[in-house]
């Protein structure tokens, strides 16, 4: 079985940092992309960053030039490095990989508050 657990939300005011942590446990043959998603209230889930097992990474256009989504050399781990944290980024925000052949993996969600 296939478990994602994110860590590393919390409370922070405008203006400052947050990291965020995926680490992925289970049977696992390849990861093909791993990503990071958010669900504010009242909204859908959106795409915040993504990478995939080349390297190549993409983000929401509302989050270039502040977050970094990044990776452990062993492939088990990501990370959001979230900067210059906004009030409208509060959200939970979920983890997710893209394994071949199954549908997509999800983590249960960290939620991230930012105060103005």
């Amino acid at each position: 079985q296939v478990q994602l657990v994110e860590s590393g939300g919390g409370l922070v005011q405008a203006g400052g940092s947050l990291r965020l942590s995926c680490v992925v446990s289970g049977h696992i043959f390849r990861i093909d992309a791993m990503g990071w998603y958010r669900q504010a209230p009242g909204k859908q889930r959106e795409l915040v960053a993504t990478i995939t097992k080349g390297g190549s990474t993409r983000y929401a256009d509302s989050v270039k030039g502040r977050f970094t989504i990044s990776r452990d050399n062993a492939k088990t781990t990501w990370y959001l490095q979230m900067n210059s944290l906004k009030p409208e980024d509060t959200a939970v925000y979920y983890c997710n990989a893209e394994l071949p052949y199954v549908p997509p993996y999800w983590g249960q969600g960290t939620q991230v508050t930012v105060s103005s």
